[in-house]
């Protein structure tokens, strides 16, 4: 294979990793009731396997960059793979809620190593004039996974067999381990750190407390003071873990990566962006099947077009960040993205179907190019050896930023449907969550006012390019 072929065939196989792990994040939600029934239990008990996921993904999310820099990247992301097929395999054969939860576990944690693993070894793999082609490779899977889960998960189990949810990992995560042994390089840290177990206990604990409860608010479970206690207790617990991320000789994640400004900006910004956009996943389909009554497959199809539109920003990231660089692509693109997602709250049971196909389709454009935008820049001024903290922390980051999203979201419909004393929700309760959710992308723009012009220039091309006009 030809060495400018080799990292796209990477990006290729790492992205079909991400498809994988979204759409197991999301897929069981539509089948849990025929899972209640086959398992003879109830589907709020069975919630606890989507929990169980979940958290299981937060909490060893923080070990992966230390397992790539001590065993190499291809032989965790390989171990990976192998774990969440074993534990597809598990979840397909359970026989009752205690076994499929340990199953899920055992997927999550396979999840958790497998997609920043991935990406660490990507990121290693590419200079960095082909960091922003890079990640729009990875931007179309993360938006596309939870789009598809849902459907997928609705017609597996409505025409085969609840089990094949999971089954059909199998032969995906056979392939995947072949290309990896094929295609994937080795990196490794010379100099090998000892583990941090204390950091990995409290960070651990820190996004545990802090998953489940945002998790449980989403999903409008558990009670409100309980609730509180967990995110005091994780607020508490967190304290602590940064305390001593920051003192320790050998930490399992590597804070100084927020000293860097590109870093932090992305982060801070992107977080708040992915959190506000990312709800969509979530109001979206609840508007359509609830409010406008359309059945789930043509929810999904609908809804595909953020997906669609996503696809088509991949071959425009670039050419785009190197015009304007990234400070105005972030500014401006701020302001449009928020736009599509407040466009939402004017859709009616009139508005034609085509029309809203189209506007989300626009939305997907804009929304995927600022997330590019933020995901590149986070990377722009990050060194190898700090390349897996970094790739840690940002998968960290997406998880609760996604989850408090729809926590927030779910919350300010319950509120609406509460002010108005009604029953059932209804278009008025989707504005005002949609409202917010544009509120909160837009919590964006700030971070990208206070960015240079020519940050991250050797990414973006931009400075260069200016440079080559003067002279």
């Amino acid at each position: 294979m030809s060495p400018e072929w080799k990292p796209k065939t990477v990006a290729m196989i790492v992205a079909s990793a991400i498809v994988m792990q979204q759409i197991d994040s999301t897929v069981i939600t539509t089948a849990l009731p025929q899972m209640a029934i086959s398992l003879r239990t109830d589907p709020v008990r069975l919630s606890v396997a989507v929990t169980a996921y979940l958290l299981s993904l937060a909490v060893f999310v923080p070990v992966s960059g230390w397992a790539a820099d001590r065993f190499g990247g291809r032989t965790v992301f390989r171990a990976a793979i192998a774990l969440f097929t074993l534990g597809s395999i598990l979840c397909g054969l359970s026989g009752n809620v205690v076994e499929l939860t340990a199953a899920r576990v055992l997927q999550g944690l396979g999840g958790a190593m497998m997609v920043p693993v991935g990406r660490l070894v990507l990121f290693r793999s590419v200079e960095k004039t082909a960091l922003i082609a890079t990640m729009a490779y990875l931007q179309v899977p993360a938006q596309l996974g939870p789009v598809l889960g849902p459907p997928i998960g609705g017609f597996i189990t409505t025409y085969f067999s609840w089990r094949w949810i999971f089954l059909v990992n199998v032969p995906l995560g056979i392939l995947g381990i072949v290309l990896v042994s094929l295609f994937f390089d080795n990196p490794k840290e010379e100099t090998q750190r000892p583990f941090d177990y204390l950091g990995f206990v409290l960070t651990g604990g820190a996004l545990f407390c802090m998953m489940y409860s945002i998790e449980a608010a989403g999903r409008g479970r558990g009670d409100l003071s309980e609730l509180v206690i967990l995110v005091v207790l994780g607020v508490v617990i967190g304290t602590l873990a940064l305390r001593h991320l920051w003192r320790a000789e050998h930490p399992v994640l590597d804070l100084s990566v927020f000293r860097i400004t590109t870093f932090q900006t992305g982060i801070s910004g992107g977080s708040l962006f992915r959190a506000g956009a990312g709800s969509l996943v979530f109001l979206l389909p609840l508007l359509l099947q609830v409010v406008f009554g359309m059945t789930a497959f043509a929810s999904g199809t609908t809804t595909f077009a953020t997906a669609v539109g996503s696809m088509s920003m991949k071959l425009t990231a670039k050419p785009i960040l190197r015009r304007f660089g990234f400070r105005k692509v972030i500014i401006v693109n701020s302001v449009i993205s928020a736009a599509t997602i407040a466009m939402c709250a004017f859709f009616t049971a009139a508005t034609p179907v085509l029309l809203i196909f189209v506007l989300l389709l626009i939305a997907g454009f804009f929304q995927s190019l600022q997330f590019t935008a933020t995901q590149a820049m986070s990377y722009a001024d990050i060194e190898q050896p700090q390349m897996s903290s970094a790739t840690s922390i940002l998968s960290m980051s997406q998880q609760l930023s996604r989850g408090f999203g729809i926590a927030l979201a779910a919350a300010l419909l319950h509120w609406s449907l509460a002010a108005r004393g009604a029953t059932t929700l209804g278009t008025i309760d989707f504005m005002v969550a949609f409202g917010g959710a544009a509120l909160l992308a837009l919590a964006n723009l700030p971070f990208g006012w206070v960015l240079h012009h020519d940050a991250a220039a050797a990414v973006s091309g931009h400075r260069a390019e200016i440079s080559d006009r003067i002279a």
